[in-house]
């Protein structure tokens, strides 16, 4: 459930995206205000309430340098670059090309094992955010360029599951990898962006600003946490493959706040999404009466 809840915080992304780029912001920049607001947000907040989760290893930097430079700021650049390049359900889709990517690297690097039923839901997630988008039987018209930024989303997205899983076996806490993450993302990208111009248009007009908080807010502390936690209790695999809710939140808003059309192959895409999830739960859930079960026979005996 939480991260499922997460991808539809992450849905809103292209509500805000596309505010920011009509006072003229690049990609970068809108990139930049979320990450490094992120990181000074949740820097402070842990400051004051439990610094001891800010003490990480030195050895183990190279996944929190990770799961920053190579996801986080992949992530939003090529997504924002997509959202601008095509549409919010276009860049959807081609954002999940992740699960595939997640599921492939956790098998090699955590020895995953890719079920029949893990394979069933992949299969059904892809099917669904394709229709989601229109590119199976809708109006939309990919670029070229779309395409690549959409994939480099989709790669860059995967990573954040892969490198987050490995600081959490590491017994991190969920708030740890993420804090330290968007830090090291957020230095990392003011080489990218145009600080001075940023703080400049945000210091003149306090709805920009608060338009900026809720991005901030909305679509990244919240839902980064949530996905986060999420991760501690199933595998990576599944997590991406139950985050691509975020598809269909990202249509609807994209139809709601920018009349995109709700088409039958949209709602065939909600459909099979939604079928690929309940796949994952019903396995998960037997899951746990099995364990239960076992534990109730063990104490009898």
């Amino acid at each position: 459930m939480l991260v499922i809840m997460a991808g539809i915080f992450w849905g809103t992304q292209g509500i805000f995206v596309n505010k920011l780029g009509e006072t003229g912001f690049s990609a970068m920049d809108i990139a930049a205000i979320r990450v490094v607001g992120t990181g000074i947000i949740i820097f402070f907040v842990i400051l004051a309430v439990k610094r001891e989760l800010l003490r990480i290893q030195v050895r183990d930097i190279w996944i929190f340098a990770g799961s920053g430079l190579l996801s986080i700021i992949g992530f939003n650049c090529f997504y924002y670059m997509t959202i601008r390049l095509t549409s919010m359900s276009v860049a959807a889709v081609l954002l999940y090309i992740s699960p595939a990517v997640v599921s492939v690297l956790s098998g090699i690097l955590f020895r995953e094992k890719m079920t029949l039923r893990k394979l069933i839901a992949l299969i059904s997630a892809f099917a669904g955010c394709f229709f989601v988008s229109g590119v199976l039987g809708g109006e939309n018209t990919v670029t070229f360029q779309g395409v690549i930024t959409g994939v480099g989303a989709g790669v860059a997205y995967a990573l954040y599951s892969v490198f987050s899983s490995i600081g959490l076996k590491k017994g991190y806490h969920p708030v740890t990898v993420m804090t330290y993450t968007f830090l090291i993302g957020g230095a990392g990208i003011l080489f990218l962006c145009r600080p001075a111009e940023i703080v400049a248009v945000s210091g003149k007009d306090g709805g920009l600003m608060l338009l900026e908080t809720g991005f901030i807010l909305i679509s990244a502390v919240v839902p980064y946490f949530l996905y986060t936690v999420g991760l501690k209790y199933m595998e990576a695999g599944k997590a991406a493959i139950m985050a691509s809710t975020e598809a269909i939140a990202a249509t609807l808003f994209g139809n709601i706040f920018f009349h995109e059309k709700l088409t039958v192959h949209i709602i065939l895409g909600i459909l099979a999404v939604v079928f690929s999830i309940i796949v994952l739960n019903v396995n998960l859930q037997m899951r746990r009466k099995s364990v239960v079960q076992t534990e109730i026979q063990s104490n009898g005996s």
